[in-house]
C-alpha cells in the first residue's frame, strides 16, 4: 500500500481545505492514484474548523467555521491514544474510501485549525504529533501495512518516528530498524532554505514526543540529534528517509539542506503535477483526448506535438468563452473588494494573478507603476483579478495587501477594473483558470520550489507571463512570455512590455492559435499529473 502523509491536505469535495498548493497537490496525487486504480492511502489531519477570509469595510477578516466529518461521508473508524503535555488525548479515526484511494484522518475537537499557532509553538507541535503517531496507529487498526512512506515536508517526521519505534519495541535491532524505515520512505521537500524552518526545543519533545515512544533505544538516538537543545526536523527526517526529492529541477539544484553530518543531501527531480481531470475544464479534456494527444488515463502520445497544430483560434475562443460562464456564475457569489459581483463579457480580457500571498511571490508587482499599469489596460478595457490567501498572522502581507488596494481605489479606471476576490479556494481558483486569458507567476528567481497554478492556467489556454522560476523554469523560455532582468526595473519593464503585447496577440488568430500550441508543446509534459505519480512510484515501490 502506498501511504502519504501531510499535515495539509486541500479537498473541499471531501470536507478538509488546506492552506495552499501544499495541500492541493496532496488531493491531487490522491485522485490521480485513484485514477490509476493504485492502493493508496491519505494520512491526514481533519481539521474541526477551518478558516474562511472576508472583506470587511476595506480591510481583510478571519472568520473560522466548525466542520463535521460525518457532512462528508466519513466513517468512525476506532479511537487512539497519545500523550502530549502530561495528558492522554484521544483521537478520532475517520475514513472515506474512493475506488482504490482510501482518506484515513485523525480528529478531535480541539484540534483547531490548520497551522494554528506560530511554527515552533506547543499547539503545532501537538498537530504533528498527533498525525505522525496517531496517523500510524490508526493504519494499525485498520491493517493497512505501508509498502512506500512519503513524507510530504517535515511535520511528518513523526509518522517515520512512529515506524521506527514500532519495528524496535517489536525486537528489531536499532541499525537495522532505521535502514528498514529508510528503504521504505521518501522525504518529499517544498521549500528552498532550511534556515527557515522552525525549531523546537528538547524541553517541548519531554512533553510531547519522548512520552509516545516505547523503545529505550530510539529515545537515546533522538536525544542525540539534538545541538544546543534544538532540533530542526529537517535534519532527522532526511536520516529516516531513504530517498529525498524537490518538486521541480530548479529546486532540487537549488534546496540546500544538510543532515546530521553536515554534508549536503541530495535531491531528486519530480517536478509537480496537476490532476487535469479536477482543473481542466471537461470538455477540453475531451477535446484533447479527441485530438489524440492523451488516452483515457490521460498520458500524453508519443506524436502530441504534431497533434496540438490542429488547434485553431476559434475553438480556443469557444472553449474560453464556455470557462467565462463558469467564472460570471462563480463571481455572482463572491463579491470583490468593492462589494458587487464582476460581470464579463466574452470579448472582455483579464489578467489574473492568483495564489497564496507570501512575499517572495511578489503579488504586488504589477501595481509598482500604476500609470503604465493603466495605461496598458485602458485601450482593450482589459480587467485584472487578484485573489489569495494571506496567512493568519501575516501582517506584513495584509499591510500590503491594503496598500494594492488603496492605490486601485485612488484611480478611476483601475477602481472598476482591479478586483480582488477574498477567501480564494479551489472554487475561485477553477473559475479564473477557466476563464481568464492571461496568468501572472511572478516569484523572485531561486524561491519557488514549483508552484502549480500556473499550470492549471496553461492546460486550460491561457497566456502565460512568467519569471523564469520553479516549475516554470523546467521548460525553456520559448514556450511561454518569460519576465527578465537584471534587477526588479528590469523585470518590471519586462512584465509590463509582455502585458502590453498579450493584449494584442490574443486578438490575431494567428499569434492566438501560435502561443497556445506552442505552450502546450513545451508544458504538458511537464504539468502532467500522471507523469509525477508515475515517477514517484518507480523511485519508492518496490519493482517487480
Amino acid at each position: 500500500m502506498y501511504t502519504y502523509w501531510s499535515l495539509e491536505y486541500y479537498d473541499q469535495e471531501n470536507g478538509i481545505r488546506g492552506g495552499g498548493g501544499l495541500g492541493v497537490l496532496a488531493a491531487d496525487t490522491r485522485r490521480i492514484a485513484e485514477s490509476l486504480d493504485v492502493p493508496f492511502v491519505i494520512v491526514t489531519p481533519f481539521y474541526p474548523k477551518v478558516c474562511h477570509q472576508k472583506m470587511v469595510n476595506g480591510k481583510l477578516v478571519d472568520e473560522t467555521t466548525p466542520v463535521d466529518y460525518h457532512d462528508y461521508g466519513y466513517k468512525l473508524l476506532d479511537t487512539v491514544y497519545i500523550k502530549c503535555n502530561g495528558e492522554v488525548c484521544k483521537l478520532d479515526v475517520v475514513g472515506k474510501k474512493l475506488g482504490a484511494s482510501i482518506i484515513l484522518a485523525v480528529t478531535e475537537p480541539n484540534f483547531g485549525v490548520l497551522y494554528q499557532g506560530l511554527s515552533g509553538s506547543d499547539h503545532r507541535l501537538y498537530q504533528e504529533v498527533a498525525l505522525g503517531f496517531g496517523g500510524y496507529k490508526a493504519l494499525k487498526l485498520t491493517g493497512i501495512r505501508p509498502n512506500a512512506m512519503q513524507l510530504n515536508e517535515v511535520p511528518t517526521f513523526f509518522a517515520a518516528l512512529a515506524r521506527l519505534d514500532d519495528l524496535v519495541s517489536s525486537g528489531v535491532n536499532l541499525y537495522e530498524a532505521i535502514v528498514y524505515v529508510r528503504m521504505h520512505a521518501l522525504y518529499t521537500n517544498h521549500t528552498l532554505v532550511q534556515a527557515a524552518e522552525a525549531e523546537f526545543s528538547f524541553e517541548q519533545f519531554e512533553r510531547y514526543v519522548f512520552p509516545n515512544l516505547k523503545a529505550r533505544a530510539v529515545k537515546r538516538w533522538l536525544k542525540s540529534q539534538f545541538e544546543d537543545g534544538k532540533l530542526k526536523l529537517s535534519s532527522v527526517i532526511i536520516e529516516l528517509t531513504g530517498q529525498h526529492n524537490g518538486v521541480s529541477k530548479l529546486h532540487a539544484r537549488l534546496a540546500n539542506y544538510h543532515d546530521i553530518a553536515g554534508d549536503r543531501v541530495n535531491f531528486k527531480p519530480i517536478t509537480n503535477g496537476v490532476d487535469m481531470k479536477k482543473w481542466v475544464l471537461p470538455s477540453l479534456i475531451e477535446y484533447y483526448c479527441g485530438l489524440g494527444l492523451m488516452d483515457d488515463k490521460l498520458r500524453l502520445t508519443d506524436d502530441y506535438a504534431e497533434k496540438l497544430k490542429q488547434i485553431t483560434a476559434d475553438e480556443i475562443r469557444n472553449f474560453k468563452a464556455e470557462g467565462r460562464r463558469i467564472l460570471n456564475e462563480t463571481l455572482a457569489m463572491r463579491p470583490d473588494q468593492n462589494g458587487e459581483s464582476p460581470y464579463f463579457g466574452d470579448d472582455e480580457m483579464i489578467f489574473v494573478f492568483k495564489r497564496r500571498f507570501v512575499d517572495y511571490k511578489r503579488p504586488e508587482m504589477p501595481f509598482t507603476d500604476i500609470k503604465r499599469l493603466r495605461e496598458i489596460l485602458e485601450p482593450y478595457n482589459a480587467h485584472y483579478i487578484l485573489s489569495g490567501r494571506v496567512h493568519n498572522g501575516d501582517t506584513a502581507m495584509s499591510a500590503k495587501l491594503q496598500e494594492i488596494l488603496e492605490k486601485v481605489k485612488n484611480d478611476d479606471y483601475l477602481k472598476s477594473h482591479v478586483h480582488y476576490i477574498a477567501d480564494y479556494d479551489e472554487e475561485v481558483a477553477y473559475a479564473l483558470s477557466v476563464g481568464s486569458n492571461f496568468a501572472l507567476n511572478l516569484p523572485v528567481v531561486g524561491l519557488e520550489a514549483c508552484g502549480t497554478s500556473w499550470m492549471k492556467d496553461v492546460a486550460n489556454m491561457n497566456f502565460l507571463i512568467s519569471t523564469p522560476d520553479g516549475g516554470v523554469a523546467d521548460v525553456e523560455s520559448k514556450y511561454y512570455m518569460p519576465v527578465t532582468g537584471e534587477n526588479f526595473d528590469e523585470e518590471l519593464d519586462s512584465l509590463y512590455t509582455w502585458m502590453k503585447h498579450a493584449l494584442s496577440m490574443w486578438e490575431s488568430d494567428y499569434d492566438l492559435a501560435d502561443i497556445i500550441q506552442s505552450q502546450l508543446t513545451g508544458f504538458l509534459p511537464t504539468i502532467s499529473g500522471t507523469r509525477m505519480f508515475r515517477e514517484y512510484c518507480e523511485l519508492i515501490l518496490p519493482q517487480n
